[in-house]
């Protein structure tokens, strides 16, 4: 298990120099006019310029300039945004809000997911299957841009359910309706990953045997079948919460939350290249560590898998 955890950390390295290179290259190799972004109709003088170029190393050559963001990130140190406030500052005050977004959205998912799974591949082919198939569909052919809109207009502002906007310092109970909103992403592939599992395990051997020996239904299902189904539920759900991270850029747009994905269109937007680098670093890291963590629980939810 070490030396299987020593390859997969030295893998990550590799593969986490290897995105942010891709994604600092996307960014800064023909990136137009920033600054004059920034300024709006203002005129940005040549020698504001210059300064500003040898600021943030934009005079230098493109490989320079990643030996300088790769130098500083080794430290700690995420840079400027091109106005003139620290990274390290904007993440410390973007991360928590979505990450509790994020864990939100993903235990509702995950919950809604595995329950309705588990009892539709149980009663397959009945009025609750074929329900939550057609619901399911609706769910992935509904776009998101639509979703989160249509939804702040009803819950909130209609009905008055849930406030229409989050502060940075929002309770559970604020974050709910972005967070069923963002779950939306991910709970209906979930939902169809479960019931294909658990309905493929209800027909293997092991079952039938267990049945054979007086094991109730419920004993089966709950304690045999499903820990053997939730290794692709898993799976899926680790790659969903680096997901869910990364694209809650519309849900945290809609409902004005100042998160990681609100941050980063902004970034986008104003073609604030270091925000953009910094922010989907962290993100790499993430991706990285959740996928690592997803392969370590396997070995625990099925103990015949052993990493050697």
């Amino acid at each position: 298990m070490t030396r299987y955890i020593v390859r997969r950390l030295l893998q990550m390295v590799l593969t986490f120099f290897g995105a942010t290179f891709v994604v600092y290259a996307l960014m800064f190799a023909n990136q137009d006019d920033p600054y004059q972004v920034l300024a709006g109709d203002r005129v940005v003088s040549d020698s504001q310029r210059a300064a500003l170029n040898a600021q943030y190393h934009l005079d230098k050559g493109f490989f320079t300039q990643y030996w300088y963001y790769v130098k500083g990130l080794l430290t700690g140190d995420f840079g400027t945004s091109l106005t003139g406030r620290r990274i390290g500052d904007m993440l410390a005050e973007a991360w928590p809000i979505t990450i509790k977004l994020t864990l939100l959205a993903i235990v509702i998912s995950a919950v809604v997911a595995i329950a309705a799974g588990v009892f539709s591949a149980v009663r397959r082919g009945g009025i609750f299957d074929h329900v939550t198939l057609v619901l399911t569909l609706v769910v992935l052919a509904m776009p998101i841009v639509v979703l989160a809109p249509v939804a702040q207009l009803i819950f909130g502002v209609k009905l008055g359910w849930f406030p229409v906007t989050v502060t940075r310092d929002a309770n559970l109970y604020q974050l709910l309706l972005p967070a069923l909103v963002l779950g939306t992403l991910v709970v209906a592939t979930e939902l169809r990953v479960t019931r294909s599992s658990v309905a493929e395990n209800l027909r293997a051997d092991y079952v039938r045997t267990a049945r054979a020996k007086g094991l109730s239904t419920r004993r089966v299902v709950g304690v045999h079948v499903l820990r053997n189904s939730l290794i692709p539920v898993i799976t899926l759900i680790g790659v969903d919460l680096g997901v869910l991270m990364s694209g809650a850029i519309v849900t945290e747009g809609v409902f004005n939350i100042p998160g990681v994905g609100f941050n980063l269109f902004r970034g986008i937007r104003t073609e604030d290249g270091p925000v953009v680098v910094g922010f989907v670093s962290v993100l790499v890291i993430v991706f990285l560590v959740v996928n690592l963590i997803v392969d370590l629980l396997y070995a625990v939810l099925d103990p015949r898998i052993r990493y050697e």
